[in-house]
């Protein structure tokens, strides 16, 4: 017999070993006790359990699966994991993966589509039962691309017209901060968005501005501008509105961080943030309420809909109808935007 390497032993080494067939190892090995007998001869089954034993070989549970079509694991593909909102949707994900006795695994795309591309086809390699997507665009064509590849999924945080989804109602998330600062008093307004290929800033920002249309007040283009998720990209689309309307009293962020460093460059400009310039968020964050002016934000159930998305997920592995589901905010008043305005 050759001596096996420190790599991995295969069904192929075996059976190159031990000058058998490798459907013939692969019988042996991969057959319950009562059955292996009729794999082969008892002194075959013999030699083969023992060498198996000997260099330490277990069976690869993806191999399983191609034979049962299942291997208990989900793939989880989103745009950073960093992005605290992502993590904690991820928790709820892994956490109501294990209570059904699922496995999870957690690829960052960084919202690009050769990337979404690649971390799909890696997913997929590994034989997964289903896919959760957090990372949809708009357009859902990666969504199309599973389900033309028939291709058990469901869409997380980010909505796509005609799949399945779990999200906040960002609408009604951003309707409700547009009437909270227009009951304060604001009128002079700003939108600090991000992406407009993602769901959550579009459906944010299109609530927010269309309760404002509703009442009278028109917020032009150039009072919305672009950032990436982050407090870095917030303070910078802060400071392009504070520049071409300086009079502005209250902006929104579709973000908490984006909300962060939309604060940070109102006291920049000379503004009191929580006095006479408010700032809204959503998701409501941990750190939104611990900051030295606490953060008005639209709370979302982040973990409860990573929770969600595994119920649906079963439900269409199931092969049960699954329907987009909608998780009310709720609006958290505090220090930023709590004061009345008085023009």
């Amino acid at each position: 017999m050759t001596m096996p390497d420190s790599s991995p032993a295969t069904l192929q080494q075996i059976a190159a070993s031990l000058g058998l067939h490798v459907s013939t190892v692969s019988r042996i090995l991969n057959a319950s006790s009562a059955d292996s007998t009729k794999a082969a001869s008892p002194r075959t089954v013999e030699r083969v359990r023992q060498y198996a034993k000997e260099i330490g070989y277990s069976p690869n549970p993806m191999g399983s699966g191609l034979r049962t079509r299942k291997t208990n694991q989900v793939a989880v593909l989103v745009p950073r994991l960093s992005d605290l909102v992502l993590s904690t949707i991820y928790e709820g994900i892994d956490e109501a993966a294990a209570e059904v006795g699922i496995s999870t695994f957690v690829t960052n795309t960084f919202d690009d589509p050769q990337i979404q591309n690649r971390k799909l086809e890696l997913a997929l390699s590994r034989r997964v039962d289903g896919i959760i997507l957090a990372d949809s665009h708009l357009d859902g064509a990666i969504a199309l691309e599973l389900r033309t590849r028939k291709v058990p999924y469901v869409l997380v945080n980010r909505r796509a017209e005609g799949h399945a989804s779990v999200t906040c109602d960002d609408y009604l998330g951003g309707r409700m901060a547009a009437e909270h600062l227009y009951a304060q008093g604001h009128r002079k307004v700003g939108v600090v968005a991000a992406q407009p290929y993602a769901s959550t800033s579009a459906d944010r920002q299109r609530g927010f501005v269309d309760y404002f249309r509703e009442h009278g007040i028109h917020i032009p283009k150039n009072m919305v501008a672009q950032s990436n998720f982050d407090a870095e990209s917030g303070a910078e689309a802060a400071d392009q509105l504070l520049r071409r309307r300086p009079a502005l009293t209250a902006m929104f962020a579709v973000n908490d961080f984006a909300a962060i460093g939309a604060m940070s460059t109102a006291r920049q400009h000379g503004r009191v943030v929580g006095t006479d310039f408010a700032v809204v968020g959503f998701n409501d964050i941990t750190i939104a309420r611990q900051l030295s002016v606490p953060l008005t934000s639209v709370r979302s159930d982040m973990h409860g809909m990573g929770r969600q998305a595994v119920t649906m997920l079963m439900e269409v592995l199931a092969s049960k109808p699954a329907e987009s589901a909608l998780l009310a905010p709720v609006l958290a008043v505090r220090a930023s935007s709590d004061f009345q305005l008085f023009a």
